[in-house]
């Protein structure tokens, strides 16, 4: 059982891993913001459906998982 659980947060670990390194930088974002600048797109008025919202609700379902089956692996040392 405790190896089981040991390749699965080896697993959600590079999950994780792979989920954050894919996310977009949000320094253009913030340059946005600065300058001042409006995107009226599809995509900025529909942003539930994007990848970049996928991708974060992924990492923290990862990030859940993986806290949770570090815990369960600590109880059961």
């Amino acid at each position: 059982m405790q190896n089981i659980l040991l390749v699965f947060e080896v697993i959600l670990g590079l999950a994780v891993i792979l989920t954050i390194y894919m996310q977009p930088s949000k320094a253009d974002a913030l340059s946005g913001l600065i300058q001042g600048s409006t995107k009226d797109t599809f995509f900025s008025k529909n942003k539930s459906r994007t990848k970049e919202v996928i991708l974060v609700r992924l990492t923290f379902m990862f990030m859940a998982l993986f806290a949770i089956n570090t815990v369960i692996l600590n109880l059961i040392k």
